[in-house]
C-alpha cells in the first residue's frame, strides 16, 4: 500500500507512515500565481492501495480542494482502491438544515469526495453519526475514547472521577467514556439563554462536589462553552476540572481563552496540525492518534475487522 500526504498535517502523516514502517509517497502540491492548486504524484501508483491523509481543517477550503485534486490524480493514475483518511471532517457541523433555505454541507461535502474518485473514507469522531450515511462508499468511523481513556485513568485514575457532557446532545458520548472509566458517574450541563442579549445560564445536572471532573467533546473551536461549563463547575465545589477534546479546531483567540481559564488543562489529540499559539499555550496536550489510525489503516489493508480496535 500507498500513504500520500497533503498539506494539512504532515507531521501526522509522517507518524502514520512510521507506525506502518513505509516511506511517504513522495508527491507535490504547488500553487499557480493566482492560487490554483496543482498536485503530482512522483510514484508509480498503479494498482495499489493508496491512503490519503489529509484532514479539512483551517483553510477549510483549501484543504478539501487538496484532498479533491490528490483523489483525482491518484485515480487518473490507476490505483486499485483510493481511501480518504480524514482524520478531522471539516463542514461536519452542517450536518442537518436548522432553518429555512439553508444547505447541508456535509452531505455536499460527501458526494464531492466520492465523485472525486474515493473508494472509502476513513475518519475519527465525526461530529455526528449520521454522516456516515451521507457518504454512498465505505466510511470507518473511528473513536478517540480508548486513547482517551487510557491517557485518563494513566494521569487521574487515583481520583474521585466525574464525566461530564459540556450539553445535553454529547450525552451519548459522555456515557461511553464514563463506561471506560470503570463506570465512573455522570453529569450533564445544562445551557440556557433566556432572552437573546443576555448571557447564558448554566445549570448542573447532577452532584460534582468534591468531584475531579472530565469535560468531554469532540470538537472544541472557540472554547466558550468548555471554559464557561469550568467555572460552573468549579462553582458547585468540582475538586478539578480537565477536558478531553477529539479535535482542537481552536480558532481566533481560543488558546488565549483556555489558557487564561479554570480548566487544569485541555487534552487534544492531532488530528488538526496545532498553530503557534496552541502550541505555546501552557494548559493545552496534544495525544498522539498515529497509531489507531495506522492500525485502522493496516486493518483496511488487509481486509481484517476494524470495529474489533474498540472492543
Amino acid at each position: 500500500m500507498k500513504i500520500v500526504s497533503g498539506n494539512s498535517n504532515l507531521p501526522l502523516a509522517r507518524a502514520i507512515a512510521g507506525y506502518l514502517e513505509l516511506p511517504l509517497t513522495n508527491a507535490s502540491v504547488r500553487r499557480f500565481a493566482d492560487d490554483e492548486i496543482f498536485i503530482e504524484i512522483h510514484e508509480n501508483v498503479r494498482g495499489e492501495d493508496v491512503f490519503v491523509v489529509q484532514p479539512t481543517n483551517h483553510p477549510a477550503n483549501d484543504n478539501l480542494m487538496e484532498l479533491l485534486i490528490m483523489i483525482d490524480a491518484l485515480k487518473r493514475a490507476s490505483a486499485k482502491r483510493i481511501t480518504a483518511v480524514i482524520p478531522y471532517f471539516g463542514y461536519a457541523r452542517q450536518d442537518r438544515k436548522p432553518g429555512p433555505r439553508t444547505p447541508i454541507s456535509a452531505k455536499l461535502v460527501a458526494n464531492l469526495i466520492t465523485e472525486a474518485g474515493a473508494d472509502r473514507v476513513l475518519s475519527v469522531d465525526l461530529h455526528a453519526g449520521q454522516i456516515q450515511g451521507f457518504f454512498d462508499i465505505p466510511t470507518d468511523n473511528l473513536y478517540g475514547a480508548p486513547v482517551m481513556s487510557a491517557d485518563i485513568l494513566s494521569r487521574y485514575g487515583s481520583q474521585e472521577l466525574m464525566v461530564i457532557s459540556p450539553d445535553v446532545g454529547g450525552v451519548v458520548r459522555a456515557r461511553a467514556l464514563a463506561k471506560r472509566l470503570d463506570n465512573a458517574p455522570l453529569a450533564i450541563v445544562d445551557k440556557r439563554r433566556e432572552k437573546a442579549g443576555e448571557s447564558e445560564v448554566m445549570n448542573i445536572i447532577g452532584d460534582v462536589d468534591g468531584r475531579f471532573c472530565i469535560l468531554i467533546d469532540d470538537i472544541v473551536d472557540s472554547g466558550g462553552t468548555l471554559c464557561n461549563a469550568a467555572d460552573a463547575l468549579r462553582a458547585q465545589g468540582a475538586s478539578d476540572v480537565v477536558a478531553y477534546c477529539t479535535h482542537g479546531v481552536l480558532s481566533g483567540s481560543a488558546a488565549e481563552r483556555v489558557a487564561n481559564s479554570s480548566l487544569k488543562e485541555l487534552v487534544i489529540t492531532d488530528s488538526i496540525k496545532p498553530t503557534e499559539a496552541v502550541a505555546a499555550a501552557h494548559n493545552i496536550r496534544h495525544l498522539p492518534m498515529a497509531s489507531l489510525l495506522g492500525e485502522a489503516i493496516r486493518r483496511i489493508a488487509d481486509e481484517s475487522s476494524v470495529s474489533s480496535l474498540f472492543d
